[in-house]
């Protein structure tokens, strides 16, 4: 089993960067996991992803997506959703990438009215891709970064449902 962690923010080093990897920390201290983990910052990779050529960047991080068990997904909320440079990732991703794995979508939101987004815009996408997505997807205030409380409580919900489904993590 692997976990990689996927950030959608266009900007290197964004509060979502810092979000995403204590989510997934946050998710394997509970698994009690300790094998392969990676991260893909799509900021490095946004050029390639709309250029519809072959590049090496892309096509490893296509590679640790669709070659892990559980994935995390972060995006900054951007009108109302997840960003264009996420949605370019995806598109690149061919249909049921997903299937069999574990999907984490993980909102930063500047106000709460965008928490459904999460819910309403983000979750379809990994399940249109064959991904499973535990209830419920994160939805985090910018003003609760780094997470703290609210992202231990998810953690706790959604901690139970990867074990159902992946079994024996270990």
């Amino acid at each position: 089993m692997s976990i990689v962690t996927v950030i959608g923010n266009p900007r290197s080093g964004s509060r979502t960067y810092g979000a995403a990897v204590a989510a997934t920390d946050a998710i394997v201290d509970r698994l009690g996991y300790e094998g392969p983990r990676d991260v893909v910052d799509l900021s490095a990779l946004g050029p390639a992803l709309l250029d519809p050529g072959a590049h090496a960047g892309v096509e490893i991080a296509l590679e640790l997506v669709t070659g892990a068990a559980v994935t995390v997904f972060a995006s900054p909320t951007y009108k109302a959703t997840y960003t264009g440079l996420l949605k370019a990732f995806a598109d690149r991703l061919p249909p049921n990438a997903l299937a069999g794995q574990v999907a984490l979508p993980l909102l930063v939101m500047g106000h709460a009215r965008h928490a459904l987004a999460v819910e309403v815009h983000f979750r379809p996408l990994l399940t249109e891709l064959g991904a499973f997505v535990p209830t419920p997807g994160l939805a985090l205030l910018e003003s609760e970064l780094p997470g703290g409380e609210p992202l231990a409580r998810w953690a706790d919900l959604v901690t139970p449902q990867i074990a159902a489904r992946q079994g024996a993590l270990r």
